[in-house]
């Protein structure tokens, strides 16, 4: 009863996307990664050291050829600083396509809507698919689809949080009106706020931090993928009604001795 997951001319069998940061240790990531599912990660272009290809680089821990990996931007304050690390995503054989972040304030990791959307407009001329990472605002979103990004992802929460899904009438909102994938990014703490996304109307989600710093990381990944087609699959079959009084699950008329 579903549809196949589909961003821009790639069809991905996984809706769940995970990165590649703050984990113990590669092996443990690599591990994580396999748990989970996944058959997209996120790798920071100005966090590692794309010329370093000797034995033990972090891109030698990802199955490159089951997974598909995706740029990003992090660390970007401006629109600039962000077309330039793409740019050099590409240049480096990593992908054309970016997980665009342009972040408006330190503290908080929120986005630079106005930044965003001048990096998207110029990126997107450039023939880059661009995902762009943004707040969980309607308008902000319609704004970048219409700018040419292939999917939108708003945050469920700052950055890191671990405080699960803030804005849920937004998210419905964003889904309702989005022509392209909508991906909740960021906020997800445990498994029952991806699941929450995807029954949300989510058609993905992307985490990192969840994930990597949870106790048991490979656990975690596991709990994630469950999380992650349950939701999806509860979102498809459709929820009851919320009702202010109980209904009988078994209803009275007909009952013998009535």
């Amino acid at each position: 009863m579903d549809t196949p997951f589909v961003i821009a001319d790639r069809t991905f069998s996984s809706r769940l996307i995970v990165g590649t940061g703050k984990y113990p240790s590669h092996a443990v990531m690599a591990q994580a990664h396999a748990a989970s599912g996944a058959d997209m990660v996120t790798v920071a272009v100005r966090r590692v050291d794309l010329t370093d290809r000797k034995a033990g680089s972090l891109l030698d821990y990802i199955d490159a050829d089951r997974i598909f990996l995706l740029p990003n931007t992090a660390g970007c304050y401006t629109a600039d600083e962000a077309v330039r690390t793409a740019r050099l995503g590409r240049e480096a054989g990593l992908s054309n396509w970016v997980k665009l972040e342009v972040i408006g304030d330190e503290r908080t990791l929120f986005p630079d809507n106005e930044a965003l959307l001048e990096a998207t407009h110029i990126l997107v001329k450039e023939g880059f698919v661009v995902l762009p990472y943004t707040n969980d605002d309607p308008i902000a979103c319609r704004k970048l689809q219409d700018a040419g990004a292939a999917a939108v992802m708003p945050l469920g929460a700052p950055i890191g949080s671990g405080l699960g899904i803030q804005n849920a009438n937004n998210i419905r909102i964003i889904r309702e009106f989005a022509r392209v994938p909508v991906i909740v990014d960021a906020g997800v703490g445990t498994a029952s706020d991806a699941a929450l996304a995807m029954e949300l109307g989510a058609d993905g989600v992307l985490m990192n931090t969840a994930i990597a710093g949870a106790q048991h990381p490979v656990a975690m990944a596991e709990a994630m993928k469950h999380a992650v087609r349950a939701g999806r699959l509860a979102y498809l079959a459709g929820r009851i009604p919320r009702k202010m009084y109980a209904t009988a699950s078994s209803p009275l008329e007909g009952v013998v001795g009535r």
